[in-house]
Formats: C-alpha cells, structure tokens, sequence
C-alpha cells in the first residue's frame, strides 16, 4: 500500500502504480508461457511442407512473453519505475460500484435473458446509484426494454437471448 500527500494535505492511500505494472506483466508472461509450451506440443518447428502448426503461435509467444518478462524486470527493479498511487481506495470503490453491478449483471443474463435481466438492472441502478424512486426507476426500466423487445425481435426479426429459465417463454418469442 502506497501513500501520497495531495495539495490540500489529505494523504491518498492506494497501490501503486509499477505494483499494477508489475501484476499485468506477470500475468502476461504466464500466458505468453503456456503459448510457448502448447505451440511446441502442435510443432512449432519447419516441417517437409512448410512452418508445423504451432510455428507461428510459439514465436508471437515468444515475443509476448520476453517482452513481459522486460516488462516486469523495469516494474519491480527499474531505476526509473512509477510509484505514484495507480489508485486509491476512493477511486477504487467508484469503480467497483459499477464493475461489481456488471459482473452480477453478466451471470443473471444467462438466466432470465437480456430483456429481464437488463430491466432489473436498470432500475437497481437508477435506484442505488441514481437515487431515483423505485416508480420511476420501474418504468423507466420496463419502457426502455419493451422498446428493444419490439425493435429486436418484432420489427426486425432479430431474436436475443432470452434466458435458460426462459421468462418471456408466454410471448411465444
């Protein structure tokens, strides 16, 4: 955990900024790795009619996983590297209060499809984050996604998920 004086004199606490650096390049290299090694397992070698399979796939590899390990070396040894907070816990929580939202969001898609699932979201977020009143965070919602359900899948014929449960099943869509 890094830590930063501001102008006003409030002390801004958070990671910092080659710690990311540092993790993204690891992560990286990691599948720069298993690039390598699976492209030797299909033959990245010259074969009789030219480059194996894996030939090109274990030299973009390669490339991919020198180029992080650089990378990460500078992150964590270089003279030069940014220890500036990435950023802090304020900025964060902003940021997983919408990230957070759109994961749960994702995963209830595959349930009760994109129309259902995208009005409850809709109105959770108007709700929570918007402050609107539930009345008209649930009209807003339910509008908004009649409208896409007539624009998809009546006028231009254009069916979207619908969700394993299926709980638009009773329209016959």
């Amino acid at each position: 955990m890094a830590h930063e004086e501001e102008a006003s004199g409030e002390i801004r606490r958070g990671v910092a900024t080659n710690v990311v650096e540092a993790v993204v390049a690891a992560i990286v290299l990691v599948i720069g790795i298993v690039v390598v090694v699976q492209s030797r397992e299909l033959g990245a070698g010259w074969t009789t009619d030219g480059p194996g399979s894996g030939y090109f796939p274990f030299y973009v590899g390669l490339i991919v996983a020198l180029s992080s390990a650089w990378l990460l070396y500078q992150a964590v040894f270089g003279k030069n590297r940014n220890t500036s907070i990435f950023v802090d816990t304020k900025q964060l929580k902003l940021v997983l209060s919408v990230l957070i939202p759109a994961m749960v969001y994702v995963l209830v898609v595959q349930f009760l499809g994109l129309y259902v699932a995208s009005a409850i979201y809709i109105a959770l977020f108007m709700i929570v984050m918007g402050k609107y009143s539930w009345m008209k965070s649930v009209i807003a919602a339910v509008a908004i996604n009649t409208w896409f359900f007539l624009m998809f899948e009546v006028w231009f014929k254009v069916p979207l998920f619908k969700g394993t449960l299926g709980p638009l099943d009773f329209l016959g869509y």
